[in-house]
Order: C-alpha cells, then structure tokens, then sequence
C-alpha cells in the first residue's frame, strides 16, 4: 500500500497513532527534505530508508513509488510538516499513480490552513483555499481577482518575504476587508495578529504565514431599488411568468411570496 501521512506543523506531538503505526510499517518513506524528515523519525527511534520526493523531482520520484509498489513494499510519503499535496508535493504523485493503477490512501493529521481559520475568528461557515500566489505582479492580480467576488472566508499561504506585497496585491484587488495572519502554529511563538487589508501587516515577518481574509459583502441586486411592481415586471420583461417572477423578487428582497403578491394582481 502507498500512504500519504500527515506529518506535524510545529509540534512534534501533534501526530497520530495511526501515522506513527504507518511510518514503523513502511519499507520506504519519500519525503519532502530527507533532514527535516529524520528530525521527526527520531523523535520517535523510527530508522527507515528515504528517498526524495520535492517539486524538482516528484515525476522521477513517482515512478521509483510505483515500482516499489510492484515489488510488495509499504510505501509512506510525507512533506516538510501537514498534508502532503495540499501545497506540497505529491499530486503529479497522485495521478501517475492513478494512471498506473496503484491504489493509495491518506492518513490524516495537522492541516495548517484548517488550525488558522479557528485561530482568525473569521467565518469558518465556508472558506476557500487558495494556497501560495503567484511571485509576479501581474500574475498574483489575475488570480486573485478570480476570487475577488466570492463571498466565502478566502485562505492564502504567504512566505515572510512575500506577505507584504501579496497583502498590498490583496487590497487593490479587493478593497477594504478584515484580515488575520496566522504564524508559528502549534509553537510555543504561536500568533494570531488581526488586521485590515489597507492597513497591512505591522511587525517584523518571520516564518511561514497562513492569511485568512473576509469575503466579498453580499452584492446588493440593482433591482431591490426599484418598487416592488416595476420589480416584477423588470422580471416578466425577461421572459419569466409571473409566478416566476414574484417568487425571483420575493428572494431579492428576503421576503416572502404572498408579501409581494398584492403588487402582481394586476399585471
């Protein structure tokens, strides 16, 4: 079997029994960087060969996965800390693997976007991951104004030496919005810090940030300013009836049906 294991974002007691049962079961362990892995296998007297698996490699590296796999070993992959794949390598992984028929499975764990959504105090009804923007201007403008309407709680990862210019990026394509940046999660340095987009981050940037920003305010409908018939009928002039028509308005204006129903008698 190949298993993705959740590995810890800070504190090494933050990983499971089920992660540790998979790394002492593996024949091999593909891991983002072969020292930084060794600090966590330690901690727990695990001593396996590994191999790497990072970005400039992870093609090569998934076939090494899927011939290990023919041969009847137990494969564990791993990044740096959290979920593999989820902005880390391994999803051209997942699909060779896919694509040659090996079946895979994910051990869950620490998921640093998760943990800083509860620590932001922001609206965790629906949100939506981003990930690392773009490092280029133009780039990091056209992908954020692809979210720059969604009403969900956006999360965003950001390098210290990026967060800056992906907070200005932020709210010239946004405007104002309530922000929280999020760093050394799980640590003993943990940091919540509140803040809005124009005003920017204040502080010396040190380690790997998650943002969570608000999203967009719930666009007005242009027709709400109308009356309540010229409302209706800007509806049936689409093409609707006018059952359909009262029911569309009564929803752009939060109220219901038989609320609107003495402005539609006579149309």
């Amino acid at each position: 079997m190949v298993s993705f294991v959740a590995t810890p974002i800070g504190n090494l007691k933050d990983i499971t029994l089920r992660a540790l049962d998979t790394l002492k079961g593996a024949d091999v362990i593909f891991c983002e960087d072969t020292r930084h892995t060794l600090r966590l296998l330690n901690a727990y007297e695990i001593k396996k060969p590994l191999f790497a698996c990072h970005k400039f490699n992870e093609r090569e590296a998934a076939e090494k996965i899927v011939a290990f796999y023919k041969e009847g070993k137990e494969i564990a992959i791993v990044s740096d800390a959290g979920t593999p794949v989820v902005s880390d390598p391994g999803n051209i992984v997942c699909k060779i693997l896919r694509e040659n028929g090996v079946p895979y499975t994910v051990i869950p764990g620490a998921c640093a976007c998760i943990s800083a959504l509860v620590l932001s105090a922001l609206d965790s009804g629906r949100f939506t991951f981003v990930g690392f923007l773009p490092e280029k201007t133009g780039e990091k403008k056209a992908l954020l104004e692809k979210f720059a309407s969604i009403e969900t709680t956006l999360i965003f990862h950001s390098a210290p030496q990026d967060i800056d210019k992906d907070v200005k990026a932020m709210y010239e394509v946004f405007g104002e919005r309530q922000a929280c940046a999020v760093r050394e999660i799980t640590k003993i340095h943990e940091e919540s810090q509140p803040f809005t987009l124009s005003q920017g981050l204040s502080g010396e940037k040190r380690g790997e940030y998650v943002l969570v920003v608000e999203g967009a305010k719930e666009t007005e409908n242009p027709l709400n300013a109308l009356s309540e018939t010229e409302h209706i009928k800007a509806y049936m002039a689409q093409g609707l009836d006018k059952k359909e028509a009262l029911k569309k308005a009564a929803k752009d204006r939060g109220v219901a049906k038989s609320a609107l129903y003495p402005f539609a008698i006579d149309l």
